[in-house]
């Protein structure tokens, strides 16, 4: 598959990079915001015609990592079927 050059990709990056981006061509990935901040981010909204802002409102997302099944899942596929230096890294005891 050719890479696509001069697009946005969003979403998570281990799918993206595993379904969109051929292996050894990355030159730059960029994540925004910082991955784990343990913050949780919202919007805020302005009054109608007010440089003020309003008290209303709502979260747009936590950025709190945990780890679960899904965070395990990658962990194996990495480990078990990963480069051979990748995964000899993380199967060090």
């Amino acid at each position: 598959m050719p890479l696509q050059t001069n697009t946005l990709y969003y979403g998570d990056n281990l799918h993206i990079l595993r379904e969109y981006i051929p292996d050894a061509s990355v030159d730059l990935v960029y994540l925004d915001p910082r991955f784990n901040s343990n913050r949780s981010y919202n919007v805020l909204f302005k009054e109608a015609g007010s440089a003020s802002s309003s008290p209303a409102q709502i979260e747009a997302f936590e950025d709190t990592w945990h780890w679960g099944p899904a965070a395990q899942a990658a962990f194996e596929e990495v480990a078990l079927h990963g480069s051979d230096d990748t995964a000899r890294l993380l199967n060090r005891s």
